[in-house]
């Protein structure tokens, strides 16, 4: 039988079939019709705060996309992802569509203010018009590095990345993820100082891979996968004296400490911004006893916390520095790591490839979001855009905090990495499900129910800060109603 006579490949399901044949067709043509990239696909830039619409697709195909997204989110995503949109939202079954600045729209034109702002990933907002057009510059000449002749953006990021960070952070490797990031982190601090143990604190999060979760902080994500990496203790967050009891005695039974992990403001936990002088003193006891300091700066760093990176705040610099979420600009993903020339020792330079390659790590397209992004901080002034208007949200928040005392228990952080601490979990769902409803997105924090994050775009409006304000407070009135505080 040839070709002519038989397809090469068929779907097991007919659905699937018209999903290609239909859909994708019909946004294959709108593509292909329509200046400037498919605006009806929402992919376009320069087009400031235009509201796409999604006439593309008729009421019935958006009725079958929806009803097809459950279906298939069920059986072939994760059983468990609808049931948990439906504890957190008063519709489960929103489709995302487009997005612009700090606004995220549905399949239905539903349109929500983005204060999760992709846990941190949007500080530049939703489709930047100036990292999307570079994107898209270098997708019209190359997309993927060969892997062997020298691909020059790589080089480029580098540098501005060490022009960047404080100190002599100075050699770069980059990732896909922010837990690959940590991985090469952990996995360089061994090779550079010959240790074997690690010190990480109780509350972390950096990641879920086997050597990112064994430096967890919750049992929940660490228990399942037990046992892994064996040589880790945890400390309290904030107590630096309690880190160096640790090494201390470790050293004193004949370990060697490898390094001290350690987020600047923990994230997960629930926006936890340690004691003034934390940072410093952790750097001072690592010099002591020769431990490498690594600071995870996935999401503190890139702006969002008023400054480029939050141990600015302190004026230290690591040995190691992790850095991820918002490094793409919110278009493509791409983390990394940068260290001191110290780190980078004579067996890392006989053997390039010994700590890692990842097959996507660098690739021109990432890395020219990396450079537009880094290019658009310094011209708008991002890191101070999060420190005002960060300001103002917390201000807003204190306020209700003050007004409804019965079921805030705690507001904290730092520029736009904000918490919200509710008495019960109980009472953070049902407080996120009416924001839900009222067109403001956010989410809790993975190691801390009780908290909701609030990490809006840099680009969002104070007129949008007020009215994120108002809703919160007309979601805190119906919540002490409901639970007749």
């Amino acid at each position: 039988m040839n070709r002519s006579q038989a397809p090469f490949f068929q779907f097991k399901d007919e659905n699937s079939f018209f999903l290609v044949r239909s859909f994708y067709s019909k946004l294959l043509e709108a593509h292909i019709n329509t200046p400037r990239e498919c605006i009806r696909l929402g992919l376009t830039s320069n087009l400031g705060n235009r509201h796409l619409d999604c006439s593309v697709l008729t009421d019935d195909e958006k009725k079958l996309m929806t009803e097809q997204t459950l279906d298939y989110f069920d059986n072939y995503v994760s059983p468990g992802w609808l049931k948990y949109r439906k504890s957190v939202s008063t519709n489960s079954a929103v489709l995302e569509w487009k997005d612009h600045d700090g606004v995220c729209d549905g399949l239905y034109g539903e349109e929500f203010i983005d204060c999760l702002g992709g846990f941190g990933i949007y500080t530049c907002g939703h489709r930047n018009p100036e990292i999307l057009d570079t994107v898209k510059a270098q997708l019209d000449h190359q997309a993927l590095h060969s892997q062997e002749l020298l691909d020059p953006l790589r080089g480029y990021l580098a540098k501005a990345v060490a022009d960047i960070t404080p100190g002599d952070l100075q050699y770069c490797f980059f990732t896909n993820g922010g837990a690959e990031a940590v991985e090469m982190a952990l996995k360089l601090a061994r090779i550079a100082t010959g240790g074997r143990w690690y010190i990480s604190t109780v509350g972390a999060f950096h990641g879920k891979s086997m050597g990112a979760i064994s430096m967890g902080g919750k049992n929940t994500y660490r228990v399942p996968y037990t046992p892994m990496v064996q040589q880790v203790q945890h400390v309290e967050y904030g107590n630096a004296e309690d880190a160096r009891k640790a090494i201390r005695n470790l050293i004193a039974v004949g370990e060697k400490v490898a390094a001290m992990i350690v987020e600047p403001i923990q994230g997960e936990a629930g926006v936890i911004v340690p004691p003034e002088g934390y940072l410093t003193e952790l750097r001072q006891i690592c010099d002591e006893y020769g431990v490498a300091l690594i600071f995870d700066e996935i999401q503190t760093g890139m702006g969002r916390t008023g400054t480029m990176w939050r141990c600015e705040a302190e004026g230290v610099t690591p040995d190691i520095m992790t850095f991820g979420k918002a490094f793409g600009g919110g278009i493509m993903p791409i983390t990394g790591i940068i260290c001191k020339p110290s780190m980078w020792v004579q067996q890392l330079i006989d053997n390039p490839w010994l700590l890692g390659s990842p097959t996507f790590g660098g690739n021109p397209v990432c890395c020219s979001a990396a450079i537009a992004t880094i290019k658009y901080m310094i011209d708008n002034d991002i890191p101070g855009q999060c420190a005002s208007k960060g300001k103002i949200l917390k201000a807003g928040l204190e306020s209700l905090k003050a007004k409804y005392p019965e079921i805030i228990d705690d507001v904290r952080g730092v520029g736009l990495m904000l918490a919200v601490e509710f008495v019960t979990s109980d009472i953070g769902y049902s407080i996120a499900k009416g924001l839900f409803s009222r067109g403001v997105m956010t989410a809790g924090t993975l190691v801390n129910a009780k908290c909701i994050r609030f990490e809006p775009t840099a680009v969002i409006t104070e007129e949008q800060i007020a009215a994120v304000i108002e809703r919160m407070d007309a979601a805190l009135a119906d919540t002490k109603k409901e639970y007749n505080l």
